[in-house]
């Protein structure tokens, strides 16, 4: 985290204020916990982020210092959300209400909050019902993020799952056909994107996972003219976003 973000993500300091935080559902991104902290108090907040599905990582103690700014965190920080989080059926719901069929903005380890900011403001512009992410591995809805967003996150929903895969298989479920952008797959400009919609975009280094590929109906790739071989991953979801627009 740079310097004058630290300030920025809302953190939660002490080990009451985060139970607290915890057991009143409040969205959380991320534990954080001084190494060799397991006991006591700081075992009991480890175990209902473990029941909450919150994801918990250490660190060394002067990372906490240096985040808190020198006051006393009692080894554990908490990471809270700028927006809240919805659910996979909040963002179905929303297509059903708009009577529309649904296009859903799936992201498979997006690391920057730039671009998934950059992505949900592009997403809700091009008329996306919502946009599910990774809970572990991946960008929040940090202060970052939600900046990005420029106000998108006031209209969009975004929901985060344990694993695309398994939402993947749900969605085709529901008559929903995949789309993954990646290389040497299909050129976008000749699918056929009517219809339920879920578009998943890669990480910025890796692109999509393997496992995750393998689940999806086609794969799609933007033809590239000059030497690089990759874009931006929200340049490049936006320009899928609204080929799939044009053609609902």
């Amino acid at each position: 985290m740079k310097n004058d973000e630290k300030t920025k993500d809302e953190i939660i300091i002490g080990r009451n204020p985060i139970v607290e935080a915890i057991n009143s559902d409040r969205s959380i991104n991320r534990i954080m916990v001084a190494k060799g902290q397991r006991s006591g108090a700081v075992s009991e907040i480890l175990h209902k982020a473990k029941k909450k599905g919150i994801p918990v990582s250490e660190v060394d103690q002067k990372k906490l210092d240096f985040m808190t700014g020198g006051a006393v965190h009692q080894g554990v920080i908490a990471v809270a959300a700028a927006a809240e989080y919805s659910s996979v059926e909040d963002i179905l719901d929303l297509a059903e209400k708009r009577g529309d069929e649904p296009f859903i903005i799936l992201l498979d380890g997006i690391e920057d909050p730039h671009n998934l900011g950059a992505i949900v403001r592009s997403a809700e512009c091009a008329g996306a019902h919502g946009v599910i992410i990774k809970k572990r591995g991946a960008a929040g809805l940090s202060f970052t993020a939600f900046k990005a967003a420029a106000g998108a996150l006031e209209y969009l929903p975004v929901a985060r799952v344990n694993n695309i895969s398994d939402t993947i298989e749900e969605l085709k479920k529901k008559n929903i056909w995949v789309y993954g952008a990646d290389m040497n797959g299909t050129d976008y400009r000749e699918c056929d994107f009517s219809g339920g919609v879920a578009l998943v975009i890669g990480s910025e280094g890796k692109g999509i996972s393997r496992l995750v590929r393998e689940k999806c109906d086609t794969i799609v790739s933007l033809p590239l003219k000059g030497r690089i071989n990759s874009l931006n991953a929200s340049v490049a979801a936006g320009i899928l976003m609204y080929r799939i627009a044009d053609g609902r």
